[in-house]
């Protein structure tokens, strides 16, 4: 194992969050996520050597994570339909008027992002959750830049209507993957 190697499990374990964040964002369900990102982590681990130091990390375990994810598609879809889990009510806030309504919000925005198609989704989660460029979520899925600010400026336009939220004119980042 060369030394750029050994650095890729100290990597993993900072970026574990955004791994677990976008594995829930594809599958629904906490239990699935956890699966999916041990079984990234293992993938990571064993293939170390072939990680390019001067790369993004970050897109390299999404990608690594959204390949296993369609693999479990693909098993899933010959073993019967999947399991719909609403396990975001589990999440322990403070009580009071405040926390009621950022819970209620909450809510109405998973629903709502939830209800979106599974492409606008996962574009909307790898730039505006995980911060990935347009040019690094278009590597992450395989897709041309193109369609990636295409499916975010549906998902964008799809989410602001299903909650009432006005987008007005400013945008998020008008250099996001370089592109001005």
């Amino acid at each position: 194992m060369t030394n750029e190697a050994s650095t890729v499990p100290q990597r993993l374990v900072a970026f574990l969050p955004n791994l677990r964040r976008f594995a829930i964002s594809l599958c629904h369900s906490r239990e699935l996520a956890d699966d999916l990102v041990q079984a990234a982590c293992e993938r990571a681990i064993l293939a170390a050597d072939s990680f390019v130091p001067d790369t993004r990390f970050d897109a390299w375990m999404f990608r690594i994570l959204r390949n296993l994810w369609i693999d479990h598609l693909r098993r899933v879809r010959t073993a019967g339909p999947q399991e719909d889990l609403d396990a975001a009510r589990d999440v322990a806030i403070p009580s009071g008027e405040t926390a009621s309504h950022a819970r209620m919000e909450l809510l109405e925005v998973s629903v709502a992002l939830q209800s979106l198609p599974h492409e606008q989704r996962e574009v909307l989660v790898l730039v505006c959750v995980e911060e990935l460029s347009y040019r690094d979520t278009a590597e992450v899925l395989s897709i041309p830049i193109g369609t990636v600010m295409s499916r975010l400026a549906r998902a964008r336009k799809n989410l602001s209507e299903l909650t009432g939220i006005s987008m007005g004119q400013k945008r998020s980042s008008d250099t996001k993957g370089g592109v001005a």
